[in-house]
């Protein structure tokens, strides 16, 4: 009798654990994940605070003077661009002119100070790499051409490397006639950008996120800068845009370069 007890008190144990083990208990909370993936470009750039050109010799005056890889343009991007340089200055001579900062005193009529800013010739280390048909060698990757292709000195010049100027003195994007670094201005949907990527995952010597620039500036003699030179408006040396005789006013000038990086549109 005391047995059959102790069976049923253990028969009784059993079927408690059995029923606790069955009645789970759960509470769930939610949180919401919000994704931003906001839009970045990065433009870094490696370069002195100013970059100058002395011309004190006359062979400098003939040859000019260029600074090789002067400066130093690295894109990191999460989205599609394009990338311009345009020159620019503070217009206290005029609208597309170099700044004069100092005048030597030459006080010879035909000596003038309007020194027009596409003077300055940029070369980018690659070819644009944008696909474009419009985008087609509108760089500044090809050589400077020697001073004796300029017309009058035995041959034509067609400005392959000068600065894009803003008739308007602005840093607008520069229009499909103009040139880019990378990317260009196109029509919706064309091949005219460079995706998203990073100078950082480079695995070649030459990168699409990665460019050196060199400068160069060619007075001649007289000073006329026989390369000065404007896609829309030609030729841009002094005697052309000042009048016959005239020629650059001795003195020290400043313009600065503006490099862009814009998402592509």
């Amino acid at each position: 009798m005391r047995k059959s007890n102790k069976f049923k008190l253990f028969a009784a144990a059993v079927a408690l654990i059995g029923t606790s083990a069955s009645a789970q208990l759960i509470d769930e909370k939610d949180v919401s994940i919000t994704l931003d993936l906001q839009p970045v470009l990065q433009l870094d750039m490696t370069t002195p605070d100013q970059i100058e050109f002395v011309f004190d010799e006359i062979n400098e005056y003939q040859a000019g003077i260029t600074q090789y890889a002067a400066t130093i343009l690295k894109v990191s991007s999460t989205v599609s661009w394009d990338l311009y340089a345009v020159g620019r200055s503070q217009g206290n001579t005029a609208t597309g002119f170099w700044d004069q900062q100092v005048d030597y005193g030459n006080d010879n009529t035909n000596a003038v100070p309007n020194l027009p800013l596409s003077l300055l010739e940029i070369r980018q280390s690659q070819q644009n790499p944008s696909t474009a048909a419009d985008a087609t060698k509108l760089d500044y990757s090809a050589n400077f051409q020697n001073a004796n292709t300029v017309a009058g000195l035995g041959g034509a010049y067609v400005g392959t490397n000068n600065i894009y100027v803003d008739p308007l003195g602005l840093a607008t994007p520069p229009p499909a006639t103009e040139r880019y670094i990378a990317g260009h201005k196109g029509a919706a949907g064309a091949d005219d950008f460079v995706p998203g990527g990073t100078y950082l995952n480079q695995t070649t010597s030459r990168s699409e996120y990665y460019y050196t620039i060199d400068y160069r500036i060619l007075p001649g003699l007289p000073a006329v800068f026989p390369m000065a030179y404007d896609i829309v408006a030609g030729a841009q040396d002094i005697a052309t845009i000042n009048g016959p005789s005239t020629y650059a006013e001795p003195g020290v000038y400043t313009m600065y370069v503006q490099y862009i990086l814009l998402e592509d549109q």
